[in-house]
């Protein structure tokens, strides 16, 4: 694919998913903090709601640039919310606290303080409907989903999909999943990876290692993806294996039928 057929490729896939967007909220998290968010609905009734969380520092730019959703729009997640949407959940896309407008969310992933956030964001969901919420984190963003399952044993979300998880810490971050208790994670959870990887800090190989310290769960998986089309990007960025590129809608599939296969999920 050329490089003027991938970004008219994206174009149309982010005006698309932008014309499902609601205005953004601010939604109020902790004392003086307020938390950007859009909502994607799906037609009908949602089987579940998901809270999707990018990767590298987390910012999006909601406020900078209102019904759109900048340059981090060609994350896996971000990219991909109007097909969570088309199949039945109700999407929540996020971005970093009113109080981390400079340093975003680095360094900030698996404190209290960012669980206390997600905390607001699922309860925000449970009064927008009435069914289960997951968090499907993916780079970076599976340390949040992570994070905020270890630590919320109360008003918690009902599952977590970890995608393209980094288990090593990076300079840049300075935290992966290492540094979350992923033992205390006691509801289901999915791990999704692609075979072909190749960033260094989200390596397939350790994707055991996070399936073993997951012992806790009461459902765990491994999906794992191989294929999809020539990277356009470094191997640590979204349009590469790390981000699913070409195969986005086989691995958003195949997210949706393991949250609606779990208890409490409304089925098709």
């Amino acid at each position: 694919m050329s490089i003027a057929a991938l970004l008219a490729l994206l174009l149309v896939v982010a005006a698309r998913a932008e014309a499902g967007d609601e205005p953004v909220r601010h939604l109020p998290t902790r004392p003086g903090v307020t938390e950007p968010v859009v909502l994607v609905r799906p037609v009908g009734t949602p089987a579940a709601s998901v809270i999707l969380f990018t990767g590298g520092r987390g910012a999006l730019g909601l406020d900078r640039a209102p019904g759109r959703l900048g340059p981090r729009a060609s994350n896996f997640l971000v990219r991909t919310r109007q097909l969570f949407a088309d199949r039945g959940l109700l999407v929540a896309v996020v971005d970093v606290p009113s109080d981390r407008a400079g340093q975003a969310l680095v360094g900030f992933r698996t404190t209290d303080e960012h669980a206390a956030d997600v905390r607001a964001l699922i309860a925000l969901l449970r009064a927008e409907a009435p069914v289960p919420v997951w968090l499907v984190g993916t780079s970076m963003g599976s340390v949040s989903a992570a994070n905020a399952a270890a630590r919320l044993t109360e008003a918690g979300p009902d599952g977590v999909v970890l995608t393209s998880s980094v288990m090593g810490r990076s300079p840049d971050m300075g935290e992966s999943l290492q540094d979350v208790a992923l033992d205390r994670i006691r509801v289901p959870v999915l791990l999704v990876h692609h075979r072909d990887d190749g960033c260094q800090w989200s390596r397939y190989a350790d994707t055991s290692w996070a399936m073993r310290r997951l012992s806790a769960a009461p459902k765990r998986e491994l999906l794992s993806f191989s294929g999809g089309d020539t990277p356009q990007s470094r191997p640590c960025d979204p349009l590469a294996p790390h981000g699913y590129f070409g195969i986005e809608t086989a691995v958003v599939d195949a997210i949706v039928a393991f949250i609606r296969a779990t208890p409490g999920v409304v089925k098709p």
